[in-house]
């Protein structure tokens, strides 16, 4: 540590004393002074022999009395050293012994008489240095810091012979250099070991951890937080950079130690980072809703990048947001028609940074291309092509996705997104690999853990961190919003540290309209190429966010727009008058309804002009992606089986006006303006 230990800091206050003598006697006995206890000790026990000789050398009593003081007097410096180290017990015994030994022989026999002055001479300078060269090496400023305490510590918990270097302090946190035993300890037994130091210390097991020193095997760093400063609830109270670029970190809650939490998506060629993708896991009542919030707070704050959001739970955590998000959908259908999309903007996307000398995405790309750095023109002269903001692809709730689409539905996507400056974020519960495809997992690089079961740490954190004393198993649903940030561009050292995204209460709900709001007037659109390209597999289902939009208040619009023109009579009734008479019977109304031959079936060249029909409504409606189960009304009507339709399809298929997606039995409608 950095103050001094005790026997240093009793040795200042003796040394501080005064002393009346001058000059070099003065600094002498100043010096002399902590070392002259145990010699005036020794004076005081001849003293003590001449006098007790003169009273007692012919008393047989007095005989007795003596050798039982002494006896008593050893016996009870070697109890009552008990509580101190077993050198100094054995010690302190050991000179009570001689010295009773000695003062009883003088007050009996005399300080003169044989050896006993020989014994004084020789025996009693050589206890007082004893305990002069004691008190020398008690105090030793040169010593690694915490010999005793630590070395106790570690003893307890099997790690007696590590080595602690100079401690690091800071603020609520302890950062102390650990050498283990050469041969005979590695890396790993100090982080099975974690849980006992946690015990030792009286901490959580999460206030402990180990970082152990890529290029050893037996160094490593120990950090202790002392405090828990997580405990306390923080509320959101606004995004951290409004305006900024989606390039600066985006600031999702604190660690521990009051330090702020922080998180990269695109990457950065200058500072070596690659953009990522993140995997937001943890159980029920974790705080996955709120830790979303903090991420899609921060991401619609920054003007170069635009949201796109699918979630299943019809948005009942982020409907005030809406109004600034590009493009957000429901579960299903309209999901495996944006996962569609995303397939083919991804190319989209890297074909236009290819054209304009982007290895990757940065700032620049969402400013206009006026260099002629980055140009798409043959002549070199600055294109003035429209920017192309970062895109932020959400999928919530991604086990219902996975269950319908498949555990790979995102594997291509994951892994050739990055380069097309997209970042998919992909949350759910149980990361697990019966859930998600082992390519898909490996491709989001980063991950935000909650609590979990403690089955489950090792799908959603590596090994490493596990082992370095991350422990989400540990919280489940009892710590919402504690969370472990494993991402690239954060120091390794921090990835076992334990943080909490901020809360979001009913008094965030307003701020959040707010933020959505301006983003609606502020944010980036998708450019050209982007939304090109999503309307080409997305049809009507894809309008883009622009200024003035707010599907909710569109929907309400809508709502009374139909209860105004009527649209909840069916269609075949709108005209009917209902003050009208009936008309007169006609030849055939006394046939029944029921029980007649089916009606009229369609001609082979009338039904593929109904199929096609079929396809352009579903198109209108926004539907692109179909399969048989969607024509099954279609087929009650027409008299057609669904066989029919499968081959249908497939022949749509051939003629171009179907493709297929990674869904056996879903082809995907491809509009008819781009039909080949």
């Amino acid at each position: 540590m950095a103050e001094r230990s005790t026997a240093d800091q009793q040795h200042e206050v003796q040394l501080q004393g005064g002393s009346d003598a001058g000059g070099v006697g003065k600094y002498l006995l100043h010096r002399a002074k902590p070392h002259l206890p145990p010699w005036l000790g020794i004076g005081g026990v001849g003293i003590a022999g001449v006098l007790g000789h003169a009273r007692w050398s012919e008393s047989v009593g007095a005989s007795v009395g003596l050798t039982l003081t002494s006896v008593a007097l050893t016996g009870a410096t070697w109890m009552i050293g008990k509580s101190t180290s077993p050198q100094r017990r054995l010690h302190s015994a050991i000179t009570v012994a001689c010295g009773s030994a000695w003062l009883t022989a003088a007050c009996l026999a005399g300080p003169t008489a044989g050896p006993i002055d020989d014994l004084y001479l020789m025996g009693g300078p050589a206890l007082a240095l004893s305990w002069n060269v004691r008190m020398v090496m008690r105090r030793n400023p040169d010593a690694t810091t915490g010999d005793s305490s630590d070395k106790g510590l570690l003893a307890k918990v099997g790690l007696a012979r590590a080595q602690i270097g100079t401690a690091k302090v800071e603020p609520n946190r302890v950062t102390a250099s650990l050498a283990l035993e050469a041969g005979e300890q590695t890396n790993e037994d100090v982080s099975k070991a974690l849980a006992r130091i946690a015990s030792a210390l009286d901490l959580p097991t999460s206030a402990v951890r180990y970082m152990p020193d890529p290029g050893s095997a037996r160094r490593g760093e120990l950090v202790i937080v002392p405090e828990d400063m997580l405990s306390e609830v923080v509320e959101w109270e606004g995004p951290s950079n409004l305006g900024g670029s989606i390039a600066d970190p985006l600031v999702i809650g604190r660690y521990d130690d009051g330090a702020p939490m922080l998180l990269w998506l695109p990457g950065d060629p200058d500072a070596g980072r690659n953009g990522t993708h993140v995997l937001v896991a943890g159980g029920t009542g974790s705080g996955k809703g709120d830790t979303a919030l903090n991420l899609q707070t921060e991401i619609l704050s920054r003007r170069d990048v635009v949201l796109w959001l699918s979630d299943p739970k019809m948005f009942q955590d982020f409907r005030p947001l809406l109004p600034g998000i590009d493009w957000a959908v429901e579960g299903g259908t309209p999901t495996e028609v944006m996962v569609e999309a995303l397939q083919v903007v991804l190319k989209a996307r890297t074909g236009w940074l290819g054209k304009h000398g982007y290895r990757q995405w940065v700032p620049a790309c969402a400013q206009t291309q006026d260099s002629r750095e980055h140009t798409c023109r043959p002549d070199g002269r600055a294109c003035g092509c429209e920017g192309m903001p970062f895109l932020v692809a959400w999928m919530e709730e991604a086990a219902n996705t996975l269950r319908a689409l498949g555990d790979d539905v995102f594997t291509g996507i994951a892994q050739e997104a990055r380069s097309a400056g997209i970042s998919l974020i992909v949350s759910l519960q149980r990361p697990s690999y019966d859930q998600m495809s082992t390519s898909t997992r490996a491709s989001l690089t980063s991950v935000i853990a909650l609590g979990c079961d403690p089955r489950d740490e090792g799908f959603s954190l590596p090994e490493t961190v596990i082992d370095a004393g991350a422990h989400p198993g540990a919280w489940g649903n009892r710590r919402p919003g504690y969370c472990y940030v494993v991402s690239p561009g954060i120091d390794e050292s921090r990835y076992p540290s334990p943080g909490r995204t901020r809360a979001f209460t009913r008094r965030s709900v307003s701020l959040m309209e707010v933020l959505a709001s301006w983003a609606q007037r502020n944010g980036a659109t998708a450019d050209p190429v982007t939304a090109g390209a999503a309307s080409s597999v997305a049809g009507r289902a894809y309008t883009g966010r622009t200024a003035g939009d707010n599907p909710a208040a569109d929907d309400l619009d809508e709502g009374d727009d139909e209860m105004e023109q009527g649209l909840f009579v069916d269609p075949e009734d709108a005209n009917i008058d209902p003050d009208a008479e009936l008309p007169d019977p006609e030849a055939g109304d006394e046939l029944p309804l029921f029980g007649q031959e089916s009606g009229h079936k369609p001609s082979p060249e009338e039904a593929r002009r109904l199929f096609a029909d079929a396809l352009a409504q579903f198109e209108d409606e926004g539907r692109m992606i179909v399969g048989p189960k969607d024509f099954m009304d279609w087929c009650d009507t027409h008299n057609l089986s669904r066989s029919w339709v499968s081959l249908r399809l497939k022949d749509a298929a051939v003629e171009g006006r179907l493709e297929a997606t990674n869904t056996t039995g879903r082809w995907r409608i491809v509009p008819v303006l781009t039909a080949a």
